[in-house]
């Protein structure tokens, strides 16, 4: 990854068009990535080739 991963980050996910994020709070799942939880933080981390298994990149830290 390019950037850091923040202390604050609990959940690292991986959108179906290859972008890498970090959140505070476990995100949600949508069509096609995933969605912060309305609370917590989130940053945008790194963008890679598009993953067609990209939900089981949720990893918990």
């Amino acid at each position: 990854m390019k950037k850091k991963i923040p202390d604050w980050a609990a959940w690292l996910a991986q959108d179906a068009d290859g972008t890498w994020w970090a959140y505070e709070v476990e995100p949600n799942q949508q069509e096609c990535g995933w969605y912060e939880n309305e609370v917590g933080r989130i940053q945008r981390l790194d963008k890679d080739v598009p993953n067609p298994k990209w939900m089981a990149t949720l990893t918990r830290l």
